[in-house]
């Protein structure tokens, strides 16, 4: 394994373990989710049917999301923000390592993350309440989420060009609360005004939980939201760019 590879892995790894020590992220993206779909599915009949599936399995898709969303916003944003404020990322640039290990690296970690946790849910739905579905829908609805997770790294990128970690995290906060209830992550938007629903179809929780939705409820891949999501990376990203550099600029 030659330098720069070396150096990838270690930064990925130390990556790794700042996320799992993380007690925001464990609160946020595990503990919520697991103990909201546990409450909310006792509480309400099983048998009710929401978009075409049952209301556990529906559920379970959404505290998925929710899971991953959070870990976008709550962990990844704040610790990009503590890091530039503390000029980590200039303190890099005279190391030998690899000016896009860094970014690479940072991805990379948070994708595992997001796969993780994605497969923690599937596992505690599975096992913890007897939900049953091909593999193949299993497999479709996880990458669905998966994937679509890194709209929410975009958006934790662009929180994070935020050089005040305090209102970051507030912020952060304020985003994914507000985005999951409006997204229909906490109960269906079939329960909100026309208005509502109608604003709700243009959010990234919303588009990211309809994929997922759509799959255990029988339906094919929600292309329509595939390139919504597209876009929402594309524009965090520019916008993150853009402002970061200007900040490098001052």
């Amino acid at each position: 394994m030659n330098t720069k590879l070396k150096a990838t892995v270690a930064q990925c790894k130390a990556e790794l373990m700042r996320t799992i020590r993380n007690k925001r992220f464990v609160f946020f993206s595990v503990v919520m989710p697991v103990a909201f779909f546990f409450l909310f599915t006792s509480t309400m009949d099983s048998d009710t049917k929401v978009n075409g599936a049952d209301w556990t399995t529906y559920y379970l898709m959404s505290m998925t999301v929710y899971g991953v969303v959070g870990a976008g916003l709550t962990s990844f944003a704040q610790r990009i923000s503590k890091e530039r404020s503390q000029g980590w990322i200039r303190l890099l640039k005279i190391t030998p390592l690899p000016s896009g290990s860094y970014i690479f690296s940072k991805v990379l970690a948070q994708g595992l993350i997001n796969l993780a946790i994605v497969l923690l849910m599937f596992i505690i739905g599975g096992l913890g309440k007897g939900i049953h579905l091909p593999a193949s829908i299993w497999i479709e609805s996880g990458l669905w989420i998966w994937i679509g997770g890194f709209s929410f790294m975009a958006l934790g990128t662009l929180l994070g060009s935020i050089k005040n970690a305090d209102a970051v995290q507030i912020l952060a906060l304020m985003l994914y609360m507000g985005l999951s209830i409006l997204g229909g992550l906490w109960f269906p938007t079939a329960s909100m005004s026309d208005t509502m629903q109608n604003i709700a179809k243009y959010t990234p929780t919303f588009r990211l939980g309809q994929g997922a939705w759509n799959l255990v409820g029988g339906g094919v891949i929600d292309w329509d939201g595939a390139l919504i999501l597209a876009a929402y990376v594309v524009v965090f990203m520019l916008l993150s760019t853009y402002i970061m550099k200007r900040q490098e600029a001052i």
